[in-house]
């Protein structure tokens, strides 16, 4: 009985305590960021309010407006007539790929992978990108510590492992690993989360599964042919309807999405009938009926700035050269056609193996002066990208808003040393030209003084 009193007195002073130290954690005064005479593009609109102050407390902006009392105790920036702007997203972006040369592949395994993407997040954030999509890889432990603070990066919105079928872009298995058995084990890369492929209904139904328990927002397949594998040509469906429909029925019982890397009009409209809503690339539209149908399904076009020019890819085999060559000949003519068609776009780089470029995130951004006004650009990789991130619903991690300026939203802002509204070439050098850069509340960066 004396034993049975000690314990209950036990778990009733130590809930004390634990109240006691929420009320203390809630009152708990929260770090407070003051900006003071900057020029403000809130990520919406055209109009750049200058002289204002803006106000952050904790990891969100509480103020907005022409003057704002100091708290005790706040870092005062001033901006000097500079133009803060939001976080930058990409909405197309490989946190491994893209910094893992493709040798790693071949002779590295995940902790070196993994390390060099742990890395590169770093270098992503300093790039202003605060926020990204990651459509393909299995960087979770990666976001684990950029969301604790532990280590800076970007907010990751994580597809998992891309999915393909046998054959498919994803299928990077070697030239002489088929036919396979049933009983044969998942790849290494696959038992590591790194890519996947499936066949079948029941197959693709498992797997999508796993993916979305592995903490997936949105689920990333191929629907294709793709310019770096090297046995599917350009012109090839991947999957069948009854398999991508499959697919998008999973997802939708998790209350998300499915994106598709595909590129031709007849793969794209099969896509966009199982219920696809996110299509990566499309260079290679030609038919209006594919950018209407998109259109009026509510579907984004998630294009990237990819042109043979002298930042193209490099590949160690022709055929992968000349899939290149042909899929970035047809990304003028998609862009114009689904800028005069209304067609909701997303901005993305998709850079791939060389740490060279991702180092031009930036710079990939600049190229979309080619076809936009520095607003429209500017808008597109903020505002627009954060309403594509958004889509995920429920399994979205980070429920404040993205993308905008404006007060309850995150405090993911970048202070700029001109105005990139009237020259876009500014985003192309961060380091030169971003002299504030704050993510979650927290700067990360500030050459101010």
């Amino acid at each position: 009985m004396k034993i049975l009193k000690s314990s209950v007195i036990a778990g009733f002073i130590a809930g004390i305590m634990l109240l006691t130290g929420a009320v203390a954690e809630e009152n708990k005064p929260k770090s407070s960021v003051l900006i003071i005479n900057a020029k403000i593009f809130d990520g919406q609109n055209e109009n750049v309010a200058s002289g204002m102050s803006l106000l952050v407390e904790g990891n969100k902006i509480t103020k907005i407006a022409k003057s704002i009392l100091s708290p005790k105790g706040a870092m005062v920036i001033d901006a000097k007539g500079k133009t803060l702007i939001p976080g930058l997203i990409d909405a197309h972006w490989h946190t491994y790929y893209a910094n893992a040369p493709a040798s790693t592949l071949v002779t590295g395994d995940m902790s070196e992978v993994a390390i060099i993407g742990f890395l590169g997040a770093e270098e992503t954030l300093m790039r202003g990108f605060t926020s990204i999509r990651d459509v393909g890889g299995n960087p979770f432990a990666v976001k684990k510590f950029t969301d604790s603070g532990e280590h800076p990066g970007p907010r990751m919105y994580i597809s998992g492992p891309p999915m393909s079928q046998t054959s498919g872009h994803f299928d990077f298995r070697g030239k002489n690993a088929v036919p396979t058995n049933s009983t044969d084990p998942l790849t290494y890369w696959e038992r590591n989360g790194l890519i996947l492929t499936a066949d079948g209904v029941p197959d693709v139904i498992k797997r999508t599964r796993e993916i979305l328990r592995m903490g997936a927002t949105q689920i990333k397949i191929s629907c294709g042919g793709g310019v770096s594998s090297a046995y599917d040509p350009l012109d090839v469906q991947q999957y069948t309807y009854e398999e991508m429909k499959a697919i998008v029925e999973v997802a939708k019982t998790w209350n998300t999405y499915v994106a598709a890397h595909v590129f031709t009009d007849k793969s794209i409209r099969t896509a966009l009938k199982a219920g696809v809503m996110s299509i990566e690339h499309g260079m290679l539209i030609k038919e209006e009926k594919t950018l209407e149908m998109m259109k009026e399904k509510g579907a984004w076009l998630s294009i990237q700035p990819l042109l043979d020019d002298e930042d193209r890819l490099h590949f160690d085999n022709p055929q992968s050269t000349q899939k290149w060559i042909e899929t970035t000949s047809g990304t003028d003519r998609v862009y114009k056609m689904a800028k005069a068609m209304g067609v909701k776009m997303a901005f993305g780089t998709d850079a791939l193996f060389d740490p060279a470029s991702a180092a031009k995130q930036g710079k990939m951004l600049a190229k979309l002066k080619r076809w936009f006004t520095p607003y429209e650009a500017l808008k597109m990789a903020t505002h627009d990208n954060a309403q594509l991130l958004k889509m995920c619903g429920p399994r979205d991690p980070y429920p404040r808003e993205l993308g905008v300026l404006k007060e309850g939203a995150y405090a993911d802002m970048i202070l700029v040393d001109g105005d990139p509204l009237k020259d876009l070439d500014l985003v192309a050098d961060p380091d030169k030209n971003f002299v504030m850069i704050m993510k979650d509340g927290k700067v990360y960066k500030n050459k101010t003084q």
